[in-house]
Protein backbone atom coordinates (compact mmCIF):
# COMPACT_ATOMS: atom_id res chain seq x y z
CA UNK A 1 0.00 0.00 0.00
CA UNK A 2 1.24 3.42 -0.58
CA UNK A 3 2.47 5.82 2.39
CA UNK A 4 -0.18 8.95 3.47
CA UNK A 5 3.20 11.31 2.20
CA UNK A 6 2.87 9.58 -1.13
CA UNK A 7 -0.82 9.54 -1.73
CA UNK A 8 -0.94 13.29 -0.66
CA UNK A 9 1.43 14.35 -3.15
CA UNK A 10 -0.14 12.21 -5.72
CA UNK A 11 -3.32 13.79 -4.98
CA UNK A 12 -1.64 17.62 -5.23
CA UNK A 13 -0.06 16.47 -8.43
CA UNK A 14 -3.74 15.59 -9.84
CA UNK A 15 -5.16 19.10 -8.49
CA UNK A 16 -2.02 20.97 -9.85
CA UNK A 17 -2.73 19.47 -12.99
CA UNK A 18 -6.79 19.86 -13.32
CA UNK A 19 -5.82 23.59 -12.65
CA UNK A 20 -2.88 23.25 -15.36
CA UNK A 21 -5.92 21.57 -17.85
CA UNK A 22 -7.96 24.82 -18.04
CA UNK A 23 -5.52 26.62 -19.83
CA UNK A 24 -5.33 25.61 -23.74
CA UNK A 25 -1.39 25.57 -25.23
CA UNK A 26 -0.37 26.40 -27.85
CA UNK A 27 0.84 22.63 -28.98
CA UNK A 28 0.23 19.37 -26.85
CA UNK A 29 2.02 16.53 -28.68
CA UNK A 30 -0.18 13.55 -29.71
CA UNK A 31 1.43 10.75 -27.75
CA UNK A 32 -0.11 7.71 -27.16
CA UNK A 33 0.37 4.01 -25.95
CA UNK A 34 2.38 2.84 -29.03
CA UNK A 35 5.05 6.12 -28.11
CA UNK A 36 4.84 5.28 -24.59
CA UNK A 37 5.85 1.10 -25.45
CA UNK A 38 8.53 2.46 -27.72
CA UNK A 39 10.73 4.58 -25.27
CA UNK A 40 10.12 1.91 -22.74
CA UNK A 41 11.58 -0.65 -25.03
CA UNK A 42 14.41 1.73 -25.72
CA UNK A 43 15.21 2.82 -22.25
CA UNK A 44 15.37 -1.17 -21.78
CA UNK A 45 18.28 -1.60 -24.30
CA UNK A 46 21.53 -1.96 -23.90
CA UNK A 47 22.17 0.99 -26.08
CA UNK A 48 20.65 4.39 -25.33
CA UNK A 49 22.95 6.72 -27.21
CA UNK A 50 22.93 6.61 -31.22
CA UNK A 51 22.59 2.92 -32.19
CA UNK A 52 20.23 0.33 -34.59
CA UNK A 53 16.90 2.50 -33.87
CA UNK A 54 18.55 5.69 -35.20
CA UNK A 55 19.25 3.94 -38.25
CA UNK A 56 15.66 2.40 -38.48
CA UNK A 57 14.09 5.94 -37.86
CA UNK A 58 16.62 7.14 -40.22
CA UNK A 59 15.91 4.35 -43.05
CA UNK A 60 12.13 4.51 -42.29
CA UNK A 61 11.72 8.26 -42.76
CA UNK A 62 14.33 8.37 -45.96
CA UNK A 63 11.47 5.83 -47.44
CA UNK A 64 8.69 8.04 -46.37
CA UNK A 65 9.72 10.62 -48.44
CA UNK A 66 11.17 8.61 -51.48
CA UNK A 67 14.80 10.16 -50.71
CA UNK A 68 17.95 8.24 -50.91
CA UNK A 69 19.66 8.97 -47.93
CA UNK A 70 18.23 10.30 -44.28
CA UNK A 71 20.57 11.73 -41.63
CA UNK A 72 19.70 12.32 -37.90
CA UNK A 73 20.25 15.30 -35.85
CA UNK A 74 19.47 17.14 -32.52
CA UNK A 75 17.31 19.71 -34.32
CA UNK A 76 17.02 22.03 -37.17
CA UNK A 77 19.17 24.36 -37.27
CA UNK A 78 22.42 21.89 -36.60
CA UNK A 79 20.56 20.35 -39.54
CA UNK A 80 21.07 22.96 -41.61
CA UNK A 81 24.37 24.04 -40.22
CA UNK A 82 26.17 20.26 -40.89
CA UNK A 83 24.62 20.79 -44.64
CA UNK A 84 26.00 24.10 -45.51
CA UNK A 85 29.16 22.34 -44.15
CA UNK A 86 28.50 19.48 -46.60
CA UNK A 87 28.74 22.00 -49.36
CA UNK A 88 31.94 22.95 -48.49
CA UNK A 89 29.69 27.05 -48.22
CA UNK A 90 31.49 29.08 -45.12
CA UNK A 91 32.88 32.59 -44.74
CA UNK A 92 32.89 34.79 -47.83
CA UNK A 93 29.73 33.35 -49.00
CA UNK A 94 26.05 34.54 -49.28
CA UNK A 95 23.29 32.27 -48.94
CA UNK A 96 19.83 34.04 -49.54
CA UNK A 97 16.92 33.13 -46.86
CA UNK A 98 13.68 34.32 -45.75
CA UNK A 99 13.64 36.70 -42.73
CA UNK A 100 10.53 35.72 -42.15
CA UNK A 101 10.03 32.42 -40.15
CA UNK A 102 8.62 31.28 -36.74
CA UNK A 103 11.91 28.35 -35.86
CA UNK A 104 14.94 30.44 -36.40
CA UNK A 105 16.82 27.83 -38.34
CA UNK A 106 18.46 30.50 -40.81
CA UNK A 107 20.96 31.42 -37.98
CA UNK A 108 22.84 28.23 -38.86
CA UNK A 109 23.86 30.87 -42.08
CA UNK A 110 25.80 32.72 -39.57
CA UNK A 111 26.86 29.79 -37.42
CA UNK A 112 28.92 28.47 -40.30
CA UNK A 113 30.46 32.24 -41.09
CA UNK A 114 28.41 33.11 -44.46
CA UNK A 115 26.71 35.84 -44.92
CA UNK A 116 22.69 35.54 -44.77
CA UNK A 117 20.92 37.63 -47.78
CA UNK A 118 17.13 38.18 -47.05
CA UNK A 119 14.89 38.55 -49.55
CA UNK A 120 11.29 39.24 -49.30
CA UNK A 121 8.29 36.88 -49.25
CA UNK A 122 5.07 36.93 -50.85
CA UNK A 123 2.27 38.58 -48.98
CA UNK A 124 -0.42 36.16 -48.94
CA UNK A 125 1.64 32.44 -48.59
CA UNK A 126 4.46 33.91 -46.47
CA UNK A 127 7.23 32.05 -48.70
CA UNK A 128 10.49 33.28 -50.47
CA UNK A 129 9.72 34.96 -54.01
CA UNK A 130 11.72 33.36 -56.66
CA UNK A 131 11.78 37.01 -58.29
CA UNK A 132 12.92 39.07 -55.37
CA UNK A 133 15.52 36.05 -54.38
CA UNK A 134 17.31 36.79 -58.30
CA UNK A 135 17.29 40.43 -57.45
CA UNK A 136 19.81 39.24 -54.39
CA UNK A 137 21.82 37.03 -56.19
CA UNK A 138 25.97 37.84 -56.54
CA UNK A 139 28.72 36.65 -57.86
CA UNK A 140 29.11 35.05 -53.87
CA UNK A 141 26.17 33.31 -53.52
CA UNK A 142 26.41 29.72 -53.05
CA UNK A 143 22.99 28.46 -52.08
CA UNK A 144 19.25 29.39 -51.17
CA UNK A 145 17.47 28.45 -48.04
CA UNK A 146 13.65 28.60 -48.72
CA UNK A 147 11.01 27.54 -46.08
CA UNK A 148 8.03 26.02 -46.38
CA UNK A 149 6.45 28.70 -43.83
CA UNK A 150 4.29 27.41 -41.54
CA UNK A 151 3.54 24.47 -43.26
CA UNK A 152 2.70 26.40 -46.73
CA UNK A 153 4.84 24.83 -49.67
CA UNK A 154 7.29 27.70 -51.43
CA UNK A 155 7.03 28.22 -54.99
CA UNK A 156 9.40 25.34 -56.19
CA UNK A 157 9.13 25.45 -59.24
CA UNK A 158 10.17 28.36 -59.58
CA UNK A 159 13.22 28.55 -57.26
CA UNK A 160 14.02 25.11 -58.59
CA UNK A 161 14.79 27.66 -61.92
CA UNK A 162 16.20 29.92 -60.22
CA UNK A 163 18.91 27.40 -58.84
CA UNK A 164 19.85 25.86 -62.47
CA UNK A 165 19.67 28.98 -63.76
CA UNK A 166 22.38 30.67 -61.41
CA UNK A 167 24.09 27.26 -60.77
CA UNK A 168 23.28 27.12 -56.74
CA UNK A 169 22.68 24.34 -54.21
CA UNK A 170 18.56 24.66 -53.26
CA UNK A 171 18.21 24.13 -49.80
CA UNK A 172 14.93 22.74 -48.33
CA UNK A 173 13.57 23.98 -45.31
CA UNK A 174 10.71 22.17 -44.19
CA UNK A 175 11.20 22.39 -40.43
CA UNK A 176 7.47 23.74 -40.39
CA UNK A 177 5.95 21.36 -42.90
CA UNK A 178 5.77 17.74 -42.52
CA UNK A 179 3.06 16.26 -44.57
CA UNK A 180 2.26 19.58 -47.21
CA UNK A 181 2.18 18.54 -50.86
CA UNK A 182 3.16 20.79 -53.52
CA UNK A 183 1.24 19.59 -57.37
CA UNK A 184 1.00 16.65 -55.38
CA UNK A 185 4.85 15.55 -53.88
CA UNK A 186 5.61 16.07 -50.63
CA UNK A 187 7.84 18.82 -49.30
CA UNK A 188 11.37 17.36 -48.64
CA UNK A 189 11.34 17.09 -52.35
CA UNK A 190 12.33 19.51 -53.84
CA UNK A 191 15.48 20.87 -52.71
CA UNK A 192 19.12 19.07 -53.12
CA UNK A 193 19.11 19.04 -49.49
CA UNK A 194 16.02 19.52 -47.27
CA UNK A 195 15.90 19.94 -43.28
CA UNK A 196 13.17 18.97 -41.00
CA UNK A 197 12.75 19.75 -37.25
CA UNK A 198 10.81 17.53 -34.71
CA UNK A 199 10.23 19.73 -31.71
CA UNK A 200 7.32 21.16 -30.54
CA UNK A 201 5.06 21.84 -32.43
CA UNK A 202 5.91 19.84 -35.29
CA UNK A 203 3.16 16.91 -35.56
CA UNK A 204 5.91 15.04 -35.46
CA UNK A 205 7.53 15.57 -32.18
CA UNK A 206 10.25 13.57 -30.50
CA UNK A 207 11.35 16.67 -27.90
CA UNK A 208 13.86 17.52 -30.10
CA UNK A 209 15.29 16.66 -33.03
CA UNK A 210 15.43 16.88 -36.60
CA UNK A 211 16.20 14.80 -40.23
CA UNK A 212 18.46 15.86 -43.22
CA UNK A 213 17.54 13.84 -46.66
CA UNK A 214 19.22 13.96 -49.71
CA UNK A 215 20.08 11.81 -52.49
CA UNK A 216 23.78 12.63 -53.10
CA UNK A 217 25.57 10.08 -51.60
CA UNK A 218 28.98 12.69 -51.31
CA UNK A 219 26.31 15.09 -49.72
CA UNK A 220 25.41 12.43 -47.24
CA UNK A 221 28.40 10.68 -46.33
CA UNK A 222 29.90 14.97 -45.25
CA UNK A 223 26.66 14.95 -43.21
CA UNK A 224 27.39 11.70 -41.07
CA UNK A 225 31.06 12.98 -40.69
CA UNK A 226 29.89 16.56 -39.49
CA UNK A 227 27.40 15.22 -37.65
CA UNK A 228 29.35 12.80 -35.60
CA UNK A 229 31.96 9.87 -35.63
CA UNK A 230 31.26 6.55 -34.79
CA UNK A 231 33.33 4.44 -32.46
CA UNK A 232 34.36 2.07 -34.69
CA UNK A 233 35.91 4.78 -37.42
CA UNK A 234 38.34 6.10 -34.28
CA UNK A 235 41.01 4.72 -36.27
CA UNK A 236 40.34 5.82 -39.92
CA UNK A 237 42.60 8.65 -40.72
CA UNK A 238 40.31 9.75 -43.81
CA UNK A 239 37.30 10.06 -41.32
CA UNK A 240 38.89 12.02 -38.72
CA UNK A 241 39.88 14.45 -40.80
CA UNK A 242 36.35 15.89 -40.33
CA UNK A 243 36.03 17.25 -37.13
CA UNK A 244 32.36 16.71 -35.92
CA UNK A 245 29.90 18.35 -33.87
CA UNK A 246 29.23 15.57 -32.01
CA UNK A 247 25.80 16.00 -32.69
CA UNK A 248 23.95 12.41 -32.83
CA UNK A 249 20.31 11.96 -31.82
CA UNK A 250 19.61 9.35 -29.28
CA UNK A 251 18.45 5.77 -29.73
CA UNK A 252 15.76 7.07 -27.04
CA UNK A 253 14.74 9.95 -29.06
CA UNK A 254 14.40 7.87 -31.97
CA UNK A 255 12.33 5.55 -30.78
CA UNK A 256 9.75 8.15 -30.14
CA UNK A 257 10.62 9.76 -33.67
CA UNK A 258 9.86 6.26 -35.24
CA UNK A 259 6.63 5.77 -33.08
CA UNK A 260 5.61 9.00 -34.70
CA UNK A 261 6.29 8.51 -38.10
CA UNK A 262 4.64 5.13 -38.15
CA UNK A 263 1.54 7.14 -36.83
CA UNK A 264 2.05 10.29 -38.89
CA UNK A 265 -1.34 9.94 -41.15
CA UNK A 266 -3.24 9.69 -38.31
CA UNK A 267 -2.04 12.54 -36.71
CA UNK A 268 -2.16 14.78 -39.30
CA UNK A 269 -5.54 14.20 -39.69
CA UNK A 270 -6.94 14.88 -36.45
CA UNK A 271 -5.25 18.14 -36.81
CA UNK A 272 -6.54 18.36 -40.69
CA UNK A 273 -10.12 18.00 -38.09
CA UNK A 274 -9.33 20.83 -35.76
CA UNK A 275 -8.15 23.43 -39.14
CA UNK A 276 -11.41 22.34 -40.25
CA UNK A 277 -13.25 23.82 -36.79
CA UNK A 278 -11.06 27.05 -36.63
CA UNK A 279 -12.16 28.07 -40.45
CA UNK A 280 -15.58 27.77 -39.52
CA UNK A 281 -15.31 29.60 -36.61
CA UNK A 282 -13.06 32.48 -38.20
CA UNK A 283 -15.56 32.68 -40.92
CA UNK A 284 -18.29 34.88 -39.20
CA UNK A 285 -15.16 36.92 -37.93
CA UNK A 286 -14.74 39.71 -40.39
CA UNK A 287 -11.16 41.02 -38.68
CA UNK A 288 -9.02 38.28 -39.52
CA UNK A 289 -8.28 36.06 -42.44
CA UNK A 290 -7.44 32.67 -42.15
CA UNK A 291 -4.21 31.13 -43.91
CA UNK A 292 -3.90 31.47 -47.24
CA UNK A 293 -3.82 28.04 -49.76
CA UNK A 294 -1.39 28.94 -53.18
CA UNK A 295 -2.90 27.39 -56.28
CA UNK A 296 -0.25 25.42 -57.01
CA UNK A 297 -0.50 23.67 -53.24
CA UNK A 298 -2.12 20.69 -53.16
CA UNK A 299 -2.62 20.14 -49.52
CA UNK A 300 -1.16 21.98 -46.15
CA UNK A 301 -0.42 20.72 -42.73
CA UNK A 302 0.15 24.11 -40.62
CA UNK A 303 2.42 24.58 -38.34
CA UNK A 304 0.35 26.41 -36.43
CA UNK A 305 -2.92 27.96 -36.84
CA UNK A 306 -1.75 31.63 -38.13
CA UNK A 307 -4.68 34.40 -38.90
CA UNK A 308 -3.93 37.93 -39.81
CA UNK A 309 -5.53 40.53 -38.63
CA UNK A 310 -6.96 43.63 -40.66
CA UNK A 311 -4.74 46.54 -42.11
CA UNK A 312 -6.03 48.95 -39.43
CA UNK A 313 -4.46 46.37 -36.82
CA UNK A 314 -1.08 47.70 -35.43
CA UNK A 315 1.76 45.87 -34.19
CA UNK A 316 0.60 47.09 -30.81
CA UNK A 317 -2.39 46.15 -30.80
CA UNK A 318 -1.60 42.71 -31.90
CA UNK A 319 0.50 42.25 -29.31
CA UNK A 320 -3.22 43.70 -27.36
CA UNK A 321 -4.72 40.59 -28.32
CA UNK A 322 -2.19 38.16 -27.37
CA UNK A 323 -2.15 39.90 -23.42
CA UNK A 324 -5.80 39.87 -23.56
CA UNK A 325 -5.60 35.69 -25.19
CA UNK A 326 -3.28 35.21 -22.64
CA UNK A 327 -5.61 36.26 -19.36
CA UNK A 328 -7.73 34.14 -20.52
CA UNK A 329 -5.55 31.25 -20.15
CA UNK A 330 -5.23 30.87 -23.83
CA UNK A 331 -1.38 30.50 -24.75
CA UNK A 332 -0.69 32.67 -28.33
CA UNK A 333 1.95 34.36 -30.03
CA UNK A 334 3.66 37.01 -32.41
CA UNK A 335 4.10 34.51 -35.58
CA UNK A 336 7.66 35.43 -36.01
CA UNK A 337 9.72 38.24 -35.30
CA UNK A 338 11.40 39.03 -38.49
CA UNK A 339 15.04 37.87 -38.21
CA UNK A 340 16.17 41.08 -40.18
CA UNK A 341 15.12 43.11 -37.10
CA UNK A 342 16.78 41.03 -34.46
CA UNK A 343 19.96 42.04 -32.86
CA UNK A 344 22.24 39.79 -34.75
CA UNK A 345 21.59 40.60 -38.12
CA UNK A 346 21.21 44.82 -37.23
CA UNK A 347 25.45 43.78 -36.82
CA UNK A 348 24.90 42.80 -40.72
CA UNK A 349 23.74 46.12 -41.19
CA UNK A 350 19.80 45.05 -41.75
CA UNK A 351 16.92 47.96 -40.77
CA UNK A 352 13.58 48.20 -40.03
CA UNK A 353 11.94 49.09 -44.49
CA UNK A 354 14.26 46.59 -45.56
CA UNK A 355 11.86 44.67 -46.53
CA UNK A 356 8.15 46.08 -46.24
CA UNK A 357 5.94 42.75 -46.83
CA UNK A 358 7.25 40.72 -44.55
CA UNK A 359 7.46 43.22 -41.49
CA UNK A 360 3.42 44.24 -42.51
CA UNK A 361 2.90 40.41 -42.42
CA UNK A 362 4.98 39.76 -39.32
CA UNK A 363 3.51 42.70 -37.62
CA UNK A 364 -0.34 41.49 -37.79
CA UNK A 365 0.07 37.71 -37.58
CA UNK A 366 -1.24 35.74 -34.61
CA UNK A 367 -0.49 31.97 -33.97
CA UNK A 368 -3.26 30.23 -32.41
CA UNK A 369 -2.91 26.96 -29.95
CA UNK A 370 -3.13 24.28 -33.05
CA UNK A 371 -2.74 20.37 -31.83
CA UNK A 372 -5.22 17.17 -31.55
CA UNK A 373 -6.28 17.74 -28.09
CA UNK A 374 -8.71 20.29 -29.01
CA UNK A 375 -12.37 20.78 -29.02
CA UNK A 376 -14.97 22.42 -31.00
CA UNK A 377 -15.85 24.20 -27.68
CA UNK A 378 -12.37 25.61 -27.11
CA UNK A 379 -11.93 26.33 -30.45
CA UNK A 380 -15.22 28.52 -30.47
CA UNK A 381 -13.69 30.04 -27.64
CA UNK A 382 -10.58 30.93 -28.72
CA UNK A 383 -12.06 32.56 -31.45
CA UNK A 384 -14.93 34.32 -29.45
CA UNK A 385 -12.21 35.61 -26.92
CA UNK A 386 -9.76 37.21 -29.80
CA UNK A 387 -12.59 38.77 -31.60
CA UNK A 388 -13.37 40.37 -28.18
CA UNK A 389 -10.18 42.03 -27.72
CA UNK A 390 -9.64 43.12 -31.07
CA UNK A 391 -13.16 45.07 -30.55
CA UNK A 392 -10.84 47.54 -28.23
CA UNK A 393 -8.41 47.27 -31.02
CA UNK A 394 -9.42 48.18 -34.09
CA UNK A 395 -11.65 45.06 -35.37
CA UNK A 396 -13.80 44.73 -38.31
CA UNK A 397 -11.48 45.85 -41.29
CA UNK A 398 -10.31 43.51 -44.27
CA UNK A 399 -6.89 42.08 -44.62
CA UNK A 400 -6.65 43.19 -47.77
Amino acid sequence: MMDDDLVADLTDDTDEGAAEATSIPLSDPDITVAELEAVSLALQAPRLSAGPTVDAFEEAFAAYLGRKYAVAVPSGTMGLLITLHAYGIGPGDEVIASPYSFRETAHAISLVGARPVFADIDYWAGTLVPDKAALRITEKTKAIVAGNTNGHPAAWDGLRALATAHNLILIEDSTEAIGSRYKDALVGTFGDTAVFDFSQPSPLTCGEGGMVVTNDIDVAVALRRYRSHRLDERSSVVVSMTAPYQAPMSDVTAALGLAQLNRLEEILERRRYVEHLYYKYVQSFEGIKDPYIGPDVTEVHWFLYVVHLGTRFSKSSRDAIVDDLKVEKVESTAYANPLHLQRHYFDLGYRRGDYLVTEKVADRAVALPFHTHLTEDEIEFIVATMKDASINVGAGSAIY
